[in-house]
């Protein structure tokens, strides 16, 4: 099952720290709810990913940057994990197993189903080509 966003906890603890009259408790989750946003804001508009003919590639972060790049003809699986919110919203985390068993996650990942038939397809195609 999903978990509560970090955001949406401390947004929830602003709330009720304003109802019950305590103001700078309200205005410190308030804050860290903002800054949970931005740096989720961040992380999504610099993350890259694609299906070539040749290779699954996927990029996540802007300072810290973690990236995969695996040849279609080495991948065993592309797994997708939903939960509700992911469900009604569209993401999901990406898992893909390449040949040796290594396995790469990508949390979060928006319209993960498509990213997922796209590589299935493109792996075929060059599992025909052979």
């Amino acid at each position: 099952m999903d978990r509560l966003p970090l955001g949406v906890i401390f947004l929830l603890i602003a709330i009720i720290g304003f109802a019950s009259d305590s103001a700078p408790i309200g205005r410190l989750f308030i804050v860290l709810a903002a800054l949970n946003g931005l740096s989720s804001f961040i992380t999504y508009s610099t993350s890259e990913f694609g299906v070539t003919n040749k290779r699954i590639l996927g990029k996540v972060g802007f300072i810290r940057r973690h990236s995969l790049e695996i040849l279609l003809t080495k991948v065993e699986s592309i797994a997708v994990n939903q939960g509700i919110l992911g469900r009604i919203f569209g993401y999901g985390t990406i898992v893909v197993t390449g040949s040796g068993g290594t396995k790469e996650l990508f949390p979060k990942i928006s319209k993960p189903l498509e990213l997922r038939k796209r590589a299935q397809e493109l792996i075929a195609a060059v599992q025909d080509l052979k």
